[in-house]
């Protein structure tokens, strides 16, 4: 089946079977390896990316479904000389202790800053549905929040700038 959909700002013209999982395209077919496979079955969230910017878990979602798609990884979110807010919160908070699940949860995280721009501790609860093993779900949360306080200096910034 051929797909036509733009991953990561590019794009990209594939040619699939039409229900292979959109992690397997991104990690095998694109070299996205950023996305994580956990569980396989969309509980755990490793795989999650924004498809035309929701969060889904890409292990469940078939290529096919993103025909025409904005398709978002983990390496689009931001670049080292320029970290998404979400990045630069998890850094600046130390969140992650293995680390596997991290890139999932950063898109969750960023998707559920887009949709509510101050989350509270409940919104934080009932949005990010992500499973980490190493329990860093309070360091996660302090994470999102410190993520709202950097765009919103940067909104503050930019507007700054612009009168200028």
């Amino acid at each position: 089946m051929k797909i036509e959909c733009t991953i990561n700002g590019e794009k990209r013209k594939l040619e699939t079977e039409g229900s292979t999982p959109l992690l397997w395209v991104l990690r095998d077919e694109l070299g996205l390896k950023g996305t994580k496979f956990g569980c396989g079955k969309a509980a755990c969230g490793a795989c999650t990316v924004h498809v035309n910017g929701t969060a889904i878990r890409s292990c469940s979602y078939p290529i096919q479904a993103a025909q025409q798609a904005e398709i978002r990884t983990i390496e689009g979110l931001g670049n080292e000389s320029a970290l998404h807010a979400v990045q630069q919160a998890w850094q600046e908070e130390i969140v992650p202790q293995c680390g596997y699940c991290q890139p999932g949860f950063m898109m969750a995280a960023a998707a559920l800053i887009d949709r509510i721009p101050d989350p509270t501790d409940e919104d934080i609860d009932q949005n990010i549905t992500n499973i980490c093993r190493c329990g860093t779900y309070y360091r996660m949360r302090k994470a999102i929040h410190r993520a709202v306080a950097i765009q919103q200096h940067q909104k503050e910034t930019a507007s700054e700038n612009s009168t200028l």
